[in-house]
């Protein structure tokens, strides 16, 4: 490369690097726990557990469960009823102040779904601090956002890197670490860490600048897809008397065969019309699994009023999530993931390093270049 070339991307790297080095830390620290986050909650006792059910037993109907949810917390109203597919004798109700409350004043309970007995709080504890910090810094959209852009000069700092080093590193062995100096040192392991974890920074820091964008997706799909989808309900108030919620689920079970009851959205929650439950299908294998089907049903008649795929851009925010935290592969690959967030975590604080330490290189030779204010003798 030219000279000029080469202080151009080596412009981009150190500032989208220096920018973002700071959000990266705290996203990169916050993201560790949250990988086992299932097996942490487990451990503290916020992923309560129903009892061993008899064989033959018998569920209890999602009315009775529903009407248990609200006695529990009077006052309020369901928004949401999901099916834990890692536990399916597990259900869990969202309650909230009203039905488009804020996510941040919602209460989640979960049921045994052969007793209809509560089982505890989802979704607290320390873990829950985690995820605000490293999903929004407990800023709402406007966070969400700006960490989106922090990863975005991230996978600039990335791709700059790759264009600035990888000329230079071509004539080094793979894995040379020259012992000449602290910051040579430093310079060779900030390098061979950066190349270790090249494909999977990318692939985390691209599935995270999508993940921010979820609110701002799901606001286009419900302007365009969902009005379509009420439009011959226009006008039509909410639901005074529901339609039953078992006779709903079953009814969308046949519209979608062959899929499994992900999660049911009451009328007037972000997910449905004013009018309509929602009843969100997902497949039976592990990826398939991930992507939803939405069928809108009547809120008063139950009837299914239509039912169509989600767009493609909601299909790679629903697959983008899970492989954010290495959620795809057990335990074998949250260690893998764990192990790269900490590699990542080195070459920033290395480059950081590098970085401090060639300011004052630069610093001391401009004060060693000035005149001298003492008198010569």
């Amino acid at each position: 490369m030219k000279a000029r070339t080469v202080r151009i991307w080596s412009v981009v790297h150190t500032w989208s690097s220096l920018i973002s080095t700071l959000f990266l830390l705290l996203l990169c620290i916050t993201g560790l726990p949250l990988i086992f986050h299932h097996e942490i909650d487990e451990l503290l006792g916020y992923d309560p557990k129903p009892e061993i059910a008899q064989p033959g037993a018998v569920k209890r109907s999602i009315d009775e469960i529903a009407r248990t949810a609200l006695a529990n917390d009077p006052g309020r109203v369901l928004q949401y009823i999901l099916w834990d597919k890692d536990e399916p004798n597990t259900v869990v109700a969202f309650t909230n102040n009203k039905v488009d409350g804020d996510p941040d004043a919602a209460t989640l309970r979960a049921y045994d779904a052969h007793t209809a007995k509560p089982l505890g709080s989802v979704g607290g504890g320390p873990m829950l601090i985690f995820l605000k910090l490293h999903v929004d810094m407990f800023a709402g959209q406007p966070g969400k956002l700006f960490l989106g852009a922090m990863g975005f000069l991230f996978l600039v700092a990335i791709v700059s890197g790759v264009v600035l080093y990888w000329p230079f590193t071509r004539r080094l062995s793979f894995g040379t670490l020259r012992d000449k100096s602290r910051r040579i040192a430093w310079f060779d392991w900030h390098n061979l860490l950066g190349a270790v974890t090249i494909a999977w920074a990318l692939v985390v820091g691209a599935t995270g600048v999508i993940n921010t964008l979820a609110e701002v997706m799901l606001s286009q799909w419900k302007a365009n897809e969902i009005a379509d989808m009420v439009k011959p309900y226009a006008g039509k108030p909410p639901p005074v008397h529901r339609a039953s919620l078992d006779t709903t689920i079953e009814r969308a079970r046949t519209t979608a065969p062959g899929m499994n009851i992900s999660f049911i959205a009451f009328p007037g929650t972000p997910f449905t019309s004013s009018h309509h439950f929602a009843v969100f299908m997902r497949g039976d294998t592990p990826l398939t699994s991930r992507l939803l089907k939405p069928v809108l049903l009547d809120g008063e008649t139950g009837e299914v009023s239509d039912a169509r795929d989600l767009p493609v851009y909601l299909k790679v925010l629903l697959v983008s999530q899970p492989l954010h935290f290495g959620d795809y592969g057990g335990m074998p690959l949250k260690i893998i993931w764990a192990l790269l967030d900490i590699m990542t975590i080195v070459v920033i604080v290395s480059g950081l390093y590098l970085w401090i330490v060639k300011r004052r290189k630069h610093r001391s030779h401009a004060i060693a270049g000035q005149p001298s204010l003492q008198p010569s003798r």
